[in-house]
């Protein structure tokens, strides 16, 4: 494969999963992971990624970041309406981070009147002009890869609280696998978020489905609701729904 070649297909998979690990992409390469690095010290430069210990994020999930720069904007802000559809005035809802989190805190209806949890910084700005929300940030050790507050002080915070809703994005979801990431801590800070949800609702653009990264995060009966930007009746969704997933 030609270093062209390579860089975009690193590229679209940084953009697809937010943060990728330099030894997968060596592997899905079958290259060394010498070259891998060497690849995104180059993408780094040119400002296409941001490189990280490890691997490297999308610009989008890394701040400060430029609008224009979220990978498949329309399909998250389709997403986004409707995530918020099910959010009701008086809940307790507790949010995940990433780029569709985002597009749906953005566009919460300025007249809903919720409380709002959160373990990203980055939704808390977001939510800072709104006149009825709440917000509250759960802090801990804030993570540089993965954009949110991780570690043993917010799984202790969220044992003590049940909220209403849980909204995740994912870096994987596939029918036999369930829901699934590549970041360890983040894995622990998911189950703990799920455990103290009386609902969990999975955000995820139509490219991700299918595809499944190293640790387990929970099984499809565990989701509440799927979220894509399909249609729930669309044929590439047939298999969820045969799992009995609610698809939205």
């Amino acid at each position: 494969m030609l270093k062209k070649e390579r860089h975009a297909f690193i590229i679209k998979q940084i953009n697809l999963h937010n943060k990728v690990l330099s030894a997968d992409l060596a592997i899905a390469l079958n290259v060394s992971e010498d070259t891998i690095r060497r690849d995104l010290v180059e993408l780094d430069e040119s400002r296409q990624i941001v490189k990280v210990h490890g691997g490297a994020l999308a610009k989008s999930f890394h701040y400060p970041f430029q609008h224009n720069d979220v990978y498949a904007l329309e399909a998250k802000k389709t997403i986004a309406r409707k995530a918020i559809s099910l959010i009701k005035s008086g809940m307790m809802v507790l949010t995940g981070g990433g780029s569709t989190v985002l597009e749906m805190v953005q566009a919460l209806p300025l007249d809903l009147a919720v409380t709002i949890f959160t373990i990203s910084p980055l939704v808390v700005l977001q939510l800072a002009d709104h006149p009825l929300v709440t917000v509250i940030l759960i802090g801990g050790e804030f993570s540089k890869d993965s954009q949110v507050c991780v570690g043993s002080q917010v799984v202790s915070y969220l044992n003590e609280i049940k909220f209403d809703m849980c909204f995740l994005g994912t870096n994987g979801i596939s029918v036999n696998d369930g829901v699934t990431d590549s970041d360890l801590n983040v894995v622990h800070l998911k189950k703990a978020m799920i455990h103290a949800s009386e609902q969990l609702v999975i955000m995820c653009i139509a490219e991700k489905l299918n595809s499944v990264q190293r640790m387990n995060v929970c099984q499809l009966n565990q989701v509440s609701y799927l979220i894509t930007d399909l249609a729930p009746a669309d044929d590439v969704l047939a298999d969820y729904r045969k799992k009995g997933v609610q698809l939205y």
